[in-house]
């Protein structure tokens, strides 16, 4: 029987999450915020990661924008303000992405023949890769960046990361450095991958909007849960996870189905802002932290 899911409205706990005179001043001791071990002191975004990664962030949602990257493809942003059809700026998006990093003419950004196979890596690979396989290389690329860029750290990859001097952090970082090494700028591609999809948000007014998303899951114990108290659970996420935007999708990967609501900036990339990259799962790769989550059965 499937049992009622529990909304963030019923909770007593979410106004009071989200109204304290400082939600953030004590990341160790209040779950409403990102633990201290979850995080790194600076970023390269607009966002603490302290305050990027609290509950404080997913209720009341700002605008997140990456140094300087709207800026150096100011371009980019002008020729896809001309454009009115979504399919036709995704065109033109992928377009700008094949000649400005040429990746259909890698000898102009330094191919040679001695260059080793990770050369024709590229955006659209690791996201397909991450489908695949969310623990293999393109996935440790991916959790890196989402590091390097908003101040994340990555909680499991293939086992859990706990440890900075144990081999389950150095084999995922091994993996990182193997998959960006010899590549093309692949870092700057996902940047600005992330900042189309938050152009996409703002132009389809949807900027401060929260997202209904589902994951399925097996044991809830297989996530760090942060707080069980009242009719909700906090949880942990890793600090790059995917969700679906169908429940009935999230429903053939567990027994029980995760429900939160993902503010549209933490949303790195969708199935549907470049269509043909991500197919059959309704898939968004979401930016982790903590979360306000319900649980229902299938």
């Amino acid at each position: 029987m499937k049992t009622k899911i529990q909304t963030f409205e019923d909770s007593p706990q979410t106004a009071e999450a989200d109204n304290r005179a400082s939600p953030c001043r004590s990341a160790d001791n209040d779950h409403a915020t990102l633990p201290r071990y979850a995080r790194l002191p600076i970023n390269r975004c607009n966002v603490p990661p302290v305050i990027l990664g609290s509950l404080t962030f997913q209720h009341h949602p700002a605008p997140l924008h990456l140094d300087s990257v709207a800026e150096f493809h100011a371009d980019l942003f002008r020729r896809l303000d001309a454009i009115d059809g979504r399919a036709e700026r995704a065109e033109s998006f992928r377009d700008y992405m094949t000649v400005h990093f040429c990746l259909e003419e890698l000898e102009k950004a330094g191919l040679t023949p001695c260059s080793n196979g990770r050369a024709k890596a590229n955006w659209m690979r690791l996201l397909r890769g991450w489908s695949f396989d969310s623990d293999g290389r393109e996935g440790a690329v991916l959790k890196g960046w989402v590091e390097s860029r908003f101040g994340l750290l990555a909680r499991f990859h293939g086992e859990a990361l706990r440890d900075f001097s144990g081999a389950a952090y150095l084999r995922y970082q091994e993996m990182r450095s193997a998959g960006l090494y010899g590549t093309n700028a692949l870092e700057g591609q996902l940047d600005l991958l992330y900042a189309y999809s938050q152009y996409e948000f703002r132009r389809g007014g949807r900027s401060g909007q929260r997202v209904e998303l589902f994951r399925g899951i097996n044991r809830i114990n297989e996530h760090e849960v942060l707080n069980r108290s009242g009719r909700r659970q906090v949880v942990l996420f890793n600090n790059l996870v995917s969700f679906t935007a169908s429940r009935d999708r999230a429903g053939e990967f567990g027994d029980y189905i995760l429900l939160t609501r993902v503010p549209v900036e933490k949303i790195f990339f969708g199935h549907d802002l470049v269509p043909g990259i991500l197919k059959g799962e309704e898939e968004c790769l979401v930016i982790g932290g903590v979360y306000d989550v319900a649980i229902d059965t299938v």
